[in-house]
């Protein structure tokens, strides 16, 4: 398999506003942890009235760092990708602070699933009570004065999760979805790896010509990466199902045999992985489990 070209350079200060794209700047929170790489990306766009997507950390220095870029122009939208608290958690206190409305899917759709306690950024990260002022669907369109962004409803690595499009630019904001440091984790139940794989497929649709993620740097060419992200979890599919018709019957003895040389501090993530792919085998009747998704599970080759 060839490996993927992960993008860990990234020129940046913390508090600083830097230019993206045409009436779009970012802003990097200071939250840096192996799961937010250096921090969350903050969006600021629009030139008149602003939109802030992901306000990220609940942090005031970060929140002093969106106002001043705001530079006294009408923060008027606070949109937010999904409902994980690095990227959600400052949207209260921005809106406190602005009057703006807080647009996201929310967290009681019909497809939310519980939060694993077992998430490997930990069972807190998920801010299930999250309720946004205006909830948005897919397709829900949100004008500014010199700005249009369109909802995308991309579930996968979080059910709630939205990508959000300049609909005249081809940039889109990908939050968690797609992203250049590293592969998005897809952690049951709070992942499922069919919707994920639907999701990206949905993408491939498309035409957009920038991606600017909520962690790490921007994706000069989207669609080449989304094609590798889908052929890396295909090939990882395919390993795991080799691992466990060649004898693996457990979570740890598939990431034992496929993550053979892994970083002990990711093994969580690992075990994560291969349960979502494991639940994907399963719902095409490719493997076999004991019982409901559960990482003590045990399976075997349908």
């Amino acid at each position: 398999m060839t490996q993927l070209e992960f993008k860990t350079a990234m020129s940046f200060r913390y508090g600083h506003p830097e230019p993206m794209a045409p009436g779009v700047v970012r802003v990097v929170a200071p939250n840096p942890s192996p799961f937010t790489f250096k921090g969350t990306n903050t969006y600021v766009v629009g030139t008149t009235t602003l939109a802030v997507i992901d306000p990220g950390p609940d942090d005031p220095a970060h929140r002093a760092a969106i106002m001043a870029t705001a530079a006294g122009r009408p923060i008027t939208h606070i949109l937010v990708t999904h409902a994980h608290r690095d990227h959600s958690d400052g949207a209260a206190g921005l809106a406190e602070a602005t009057g703006a409305p807080i647009l996201a899917y929310g967290r009681n759709g019909p497809t939310n699933r519980t939060a694993s306690a077992h998430m490997p950024s930990g069972k807190e990260f998920v801010d299930h009570q999250f309720t946004p002022s205006i909830r948005i669907e897919d397709g829900a369109r949100i004008d500014g004065s010199d700005w249009q962004l369109k909802a995308l409803h991309v579930p996968g690595h979080a059910p709630d999760h939205l990508c959000f499009a300049l609909t005249d630019r081809r940039v889109v904001f990908t939050g968690d979805h797609v992203m250049a440091w590293n592969t998005t984790v897809i952690a049951p139940p709070e992942g499922r790896m069919s919707d994920y794989i639907a999701s990206l497929e949905r993408l491939l649709k498309r035409r957009d010509r920038l991606y600017l993620p909520g962690h790490g740097g921007r994706l000069d060419k989207p669609l080449r990466s989304v094609k590798a992200y889908l052929v890396h979890r295909q090939w990882r599919e395919q390993a795991i199902l080799a691992a466990i018709r060649d004898g693996a019957s457990s979570i740890p003895e598939v990431v034992a045999r496929v993550y053979s040389s892994i970083d002990e501090r990711l093994v969580k993530a690992a075990e994560l992985s291969v349960l979502a792919h494991v639940e994907h085998l399963a719902e095409r009747r490719l493997v076999t489990c004991d019982r409901q998704l559960s990482l003590d599970q045990r399976f075997a080759p349908a």
